[in-house]
């Protein structure tokens, strides 16, 4: 077994269910914490902003108390929109990049938005972008990358993500062609870009000098099979359980994991499965037998 000694481990929010800043079918953001720390973790991210403390100073003591750090946080922009929405995305982004800092982490999380809402599959806009919204998306990109990184020290990682426009391999790999690799990396998120029908093996030795974060996560292909024939948005589809337990899914985390090892850079893998809604009692066994399996593959 590979000893992945450039590879650090952390959960998130995410893998207790939370979704929202507040919804009564999440977990209390303590117990989160507790728990996520109960099960061996040192690493989380801080979820959807307004979830847990937005002050720097409480946020530094009760993670602190817990043997907790942050790694990053998390914006959803619609940067193909071009400069006229750029004025409300900062207004978005500058609060959670100022907490992000002040926690001592170095990476903001920027995931596109939805073309279709997430619960309801409404379609909010094409699903394919024009030539002209592929060059606002990576001129703006690389202009909140450039701001971001100016004004508070972050690395911004894009996260392609199922139900937007940077989700399969065609579309990951022409984002990574149109943006500066001295601005832009990616935050490869394995169970979304198996969800899309991409290869993560593939895309780390293709572009591997382009992955700046990973996010660990499952696909029950069957279930991924069900999905795709109902054209199901994902909420939904994350509602059937798509994203599951490792190891049961795909891809295999290990080989990806020693993937990542051998780029010889430190790679945060933050643990994320979705499992929106789901009840108090169902993350923290999940969240210890993940955390033992990763020990296993060597993290």
């Amino acid at each position: 077994m590979t000893t992945l000694s450039r590879i650090r481990i952390g959960s998130a929010p995410d893998s207790w269910g939370v979704w929202f800043p507040e919804d009564p079918a999440q977990v209390s953001w303590r117990r989160f914490l507790d728990e996520v720390a109960a099960c061996g973790y040192e690493w989380i991210e801080l979820g959807p902003y307004g979830y847990l403390p937005t002050d720097p100073a409480e946020l530094a003591d009760e993670t602190a108390r817990r043997g907790l750090r942050v790694s990053a946080g998390t914006v959803f922009t619609g940067l193909h929109h071009g400069p006229a929405v750029w004025e409300k995305t900062w207004a978005h982004v500058a609060d959670i990049a100022a907490l992000t800092r002040a926690m001592g982490a170095e990476h903001l999380v920027v995931i596109p938005s939805f073309w279709r809402d997430d619960k309801t599959g409404v379609v909010l806009e094409e699903r394919v972008l024009t030539p002209a919204q592929w060059r606002d998306l990576a001129a703006q990109t690389e202009r909140l990358a450039h701001e971001v990184r100016e004004r508070y020290g972050l690395r911004v990682v894009v996260h392609p993500h199922a139900d937007t426009h940077i989700d399969t391999e065609e579309n990951v790999t022409r984002f990574l062609d149109a943006t500066d690799p001295d601005l832009v990396s990616l935050c490869l998120d394995t169970g979304h870009y198996a969800y899309c029908g991409g290869d993560c093996l593939k895309l780390i030795e293709t572009y591997g000098e382009r992955i700046g974060y990973l996010h660990l996560k499952q696909v029950d292909p069957e279930i991924l099979a069900g999905v795709r024939a109902d054209e199901a948005p994902f909420g939904p589809a994350v509602a059937r359980g798509v994203m599951c337990e490792p190891p049961a899914g795909v891809p295999a985390l290990e080989p990806v994991l020693a993937a990542a090892q051998r780029l010889g850079v430190d790679l945060f893998a933050i643990v994320e499965q979705d499992m929106y809604p789901c009840p108090p009692d169902k993350p923290l066994p999940i969240a210890r037998r993940t955390r033992a399996f990763l020990r296993s593959c060597g993290a």
